[in-house]
């Protein structure tokens, strides 16, 4: 979006909200590797009923990507319920339907749906790999979507 004031052209940074349930894991992580591969969008996450802390796997898990979350807190979707947004993306695994709903001012809604790796069972190793293998959706789908709407 461009905006010309006086013959002067001004950018303004699109803005997207990542919303779930917790706001502990899948949204934290999309907000992180959004700001960092497109810092030309505004990226907030929120939650419907968040939690108290992101989710230490999801804080690993990006940080061997380099990115450090562990300042991340999770946050209520009522701090963004009076501000404007092009997009606001939902998550959860569920179909669309059980999703979160934002009733804000917003231009697109979309889903982007995932697995939460928080409610996947087994060993450590297993569950650090399945944090490590939604990140990684998390990329690869958000990547599309940022080609096919930039």
């Amino acid at each position: 979006l461009v905006v010309v004031l006086k013959d002067q052209q001004v950018a303004v940074k699109m803005k997207i909200l990542i919303l779930c349930t917790g706001n502990s894991c899948r949204s934290q992580m999309a907000e992180a590797l959004i700001k960092f591969q497109h810092p030309k969008f505004n990226v907030f996450s929120a939650g419907t009923k968040p939690t108290t802390q992101v989710h230490p796997l999801a804080i690993k898990v990006m940080d061997e990507l380099g990115l450090d979350i562990s300042n991340y807190k999770p946050k209520n979707v009522c701090l963004f319920s009076e501000k404007a947004f092009d997009y606001v993306i939902t998550v959860c695994s569920d179909a669309q339907e059980n999703c979160p709903v934002f009733t804000g001012n917003v231009q697109n809604k979309m889903h982007i749906g995932f697995n939460d790796p928080d409610a996947f069972v087994g060993n450590e190793t297993e569950t650090l790999n399945e944090f490590r293998k939604i990140r990684d959706q998390i990329n690869s789908k958000f990547s599309t979507f940022f080609k096919n709407n930039s």
